[in-house]
């Protein structure tokens, strides 16, 4: 009972002290996984790893109408195989097997009428030099899977540069602050993705405003300007996406010098629909998803679907 009671006492002491604060940094990392699924698969998109730093700007300099800015630096890596991981055959090969190693910056905008501007670039490559094979054989050594065939067909290397730029527009929001709607577009244009989208966030449960949300990476401040609505999130959301594709080079390979042995066409119209539950405190955050996509491919590739796990912890106390 004395331990139970101790336990309450010490978490409602660090609650609150979370509560006080805000803090301006935040590291964390997000992992894309097909076996989160846990259905057995291990197809098309199956891993994903991305380690994220982000620091807020003195919101107290800002514009009138500019709520908050942040910075944020990334790195990250995609692996793609075919219908498994084991494909000896070349005419067993449904996509590419492909990896795609990249460190990337953003300048994220977010306004008073929670408009969100994120602006971004990746710079990488695409091939053998994105250590996709070297890194599943790794996983598949730790974890005691079944051995790996078919990234000697793996796309040729390709430089990376990659732009970005996505747009998050608050439609509305209930008068209990319960619920929300956001329209959210976004554009690629690069050497390895290129195409455009649009979708509908929908979030149910403790949310905060666009500039003050987990949703859109904004949980950090730095002399805040604006109270949240909340102190802690947790909520349901569920996103679709309609995707127009013109250009990927993990399945199509090099726009320039296309010598990998298998490329595939693109599907140029893709949907996707996510669906995630998320918890955050002022330090904290831990989130989990899935994502079910259409057709990619042009070949007899099937449907796809992954789950994601991301943790993020904030640090540096802010002035407010």
């Amino acid at each position: 009972m004395r331990a139970k009671l101790l336990f309450l006492i010490l978490t409602l002491g660090i609650s609150f002290g979370s509560f006080a604060q805000s803090y301006k940094n935040e590291f964390g990392f997000k992992s894309d996984n097909d076996s989160y699924l846990f259905v057995g698969q291990d197809r098309y998109y199956t891993n994903g790893l991305f380690i994220y730093f982000r620091h807020a700007a003195d919101q107290q300099t800002l514009s009138s109408n500019l709520e908050k800015k942040t910075y944020e630096f990334s790195v990250g890596q995609k692996m793609y195989n075919a219908i498994s991981g084991f494909v000896p055959k070349l005419s067993q090969h449904d996509r590419p097997f492909a990896g795609y190693l990249y460190a990337g910056g953003n300048v994220n905008l977010f306004y008073k009428k929670e408009k969100v501007l994120k602006l971004g670039i990746e710079l990488g490559t695409v091939g053998p030099d994105a250590l996709g094979e070297d890194a599943q054989k790794l996983l598949h050594k730790i974890a005691g899977f079944y051995e790996l065939k078919g990234w000697e067909y793996q796309i040729k290397n390709e430089l990376a540069v990659n732009l970005s730029a996505q747009y998050t527009n608050l439609l509305h929001r209930s008068e209990n602050n319960k619920t929300d709607f956001s329209l959210e577009t976004y554009a690629n244009l690069g050497t390895t993705f290129s195409g455009a989208g649009v979708g509908l966030l929908f979030r149910a449960g403790n949310i905060n405003q666009l500039f003050n949300t987990v949703s859109t990476n904004s949980l950090i401040s730095n002399n805040s300007k604006t109270s949240k609505l909340v102190k802690n999130e947790l909520f349901f959301y569920a996103k679709p996406q309609l995707n127009y594709v013109a250009y990927d080079s993990t399945i199509q390979g090099s726009m320039f010098n296309n010598d990998s042995p298998v490329t595939f066409g693109v599907k140029p119209i893709v949907f996707a629909q996510q669906l995630g539950f998320n918890y955050s405190s002022s330090r904290f955050t831990i989130d989990y998803s899935i994502l079910f996509k259409s057709k990619e491919v042009k070949s007899t590739a099937k449907s796809h679907q992954y789950g994601t796990i991301s943790m993020y912890y904030r640090f540096g106390k802010s002035g407010i």
